[in-house]
């Protein structure tokens, strides 16, 4: 399976760390692999006990669904049932939030990064900016689930 090395994955949290101080809030941070199994996952002094749990469902998320944990949002809402049922299924809960931004490279998948503790807005900020940091994309085709929250013609955000 395809991964994000270790000295990458530190890398990521490290730089979440700076992003973190300049913001003065104490931070989770995880990073998964492909399949959304945990490569590194630190929370700084002071982050709330259940940041570290969240960051790695974001890392999760993003990794899994292949997509920035942002855009499942539509999903959610378009069709609550079905992703209630999907967001159990795995080794670690599916969220659909800000903060989880999906590592990818030349079109390949490769991992995950999860961002818990500050506002959701400013855990998104950090995720994107370390992503393109990296040298990951930041572009991802639109979800189906996107489509149906504009669009109420049947799509969903099934596959």
């Amino acid at each position: 399976m395809n991964r994000v090395p270790l000295d990458v994955a530190r890398a990521l949290v490290e730089d979440a760390k700076r992003h973190a101080t300049e913001l003065g809030k104490a931070l989770s941070i995880s990073v998964v692999d492909a399949g959304g199994y945990v490569l590194l996952t630190e929370r700084m002094d002071g982050a709330r006990p259940m940041t570290p749990s969240i960051a790695l469902s974001k890392a999760y998320s993003a990794a899994v669904m292949e997509r920035p944990t942002h855009m499942l949002e539509g999903w959610a809402k378009s069709d609550p049932v079905f992703f209630s049922q999907v967001a159990r299924m795995g080794h670690q809960p599916i969220v659909a939030t800000l903060g989880g931004y999906t590592l990818k490279r030349n079109g390949e998948i490769l991992g995950g990064v999860g961002i818990s503790g500050g506002s959701p807005a400013e855990d998104e900020k950090i995720a994107e900016a370390i992503v393109a940091a990296a040298g990951f994309s930041t572009d991802f085709p639109a979800w189906a689930g996107l489509a149906a929250e504009a669009d109420t013609s049947g799509a969903d955000g099934r596959g």
